[in-house]
């Protein structure tokens, strides 16, 4: 997997790049859980998420948030870690100008971060969010959504318990001309140890769906 060193508004950013066999090839970032809590790029369920959109023929990008790994800075509580989001966005988007599709996905804090970048790119076609954060910063922020997406969340989630999450779902399902799917894996827990098949499967079901209909 290619190391790239991307340029953010804290220095160097640290990142892994597959790119698609297709100049036209939809681009897909990853994005990982919180720094404090030894979230990085290299993450399971992060590294899992590259593949299923590496295996689709993507050009993908997961990378470290500042003063993760490689990535020079300090944790910035959200606000930088949305401007390094925004940066490596920005690089992928240069690097592959012919793309098909633009697709945001992140996990925990990583989704959060995510649904942001999501307010502020109106050009994604789609995100999906593992396990967002929802009773532990405002997600109020979406209104509108400006795609549709996956939002996958553990049914044995004791960190957000499912309840949080269907909150925000159900705003999200008012809104016209995008559809939220949402799923609770039975079992699963914050961290999806036991649980990583399900992701595969659920996460791969949901993007062969929406690549078929785009092709349709």
């Amino acid at each position: 997997m290619p190391e790239v060193i991307l340029t953010g508004a804290a220095g160097r950013i640290e990142g892994r790049y597959s790119a698609g066999k297709d100049p036209s090839a939809p681009i897909a970032l990853m994005l990982h859980p919180h720094p404090k809590a030894g979230g990085q790029m290299n993450n399971p369920v992060t590294v899992q998420l590259f593949h299923l959109f590496m295996k689709r023929g993507f050009s993908v990008l997961r990378f470290n948030y500042r003063g993760v790994g490689k990535s020079q800075g300090e944790f910035d509580s959200g606000i930088g870690e949305l401007a390094d989001a925004a940066s490596a966005l920005d690089w992928l988007q240069s690097s592959n100008p012919t793309a098909s599709q633009c697709w945001v996905a992140g996990y925990q804090f990583g989704a959060w971060i995510g649904m942001q970048l999501l307010m502020r790119r109106p050009e994604t076609d789609g995100f999906i969010s593992i396990t967002p954060p929802t009773n532990m910063y405002d997600f109020s922020f979406l209104a509108p959504c400006p795609a549709s997406g996956l939002i996958l969340h553990g049914g044995n989630d004791t960190v957000v318990p499912p309840v949080e999450v269907e909150r925000v779902v159900s705003k999200l399902r008012t809104q016209k001309g995008i559809v939220i799917d949402y799923e609770v894996t039975p079992g699963a827990t914050h961290y999806w140890a036991e649980n990583l098949p399900d992701v595969e499967q659920r996460v791969g079901a949901y993007l062969d769906k929406r690549l078929k209909a785009s092709e349709g």
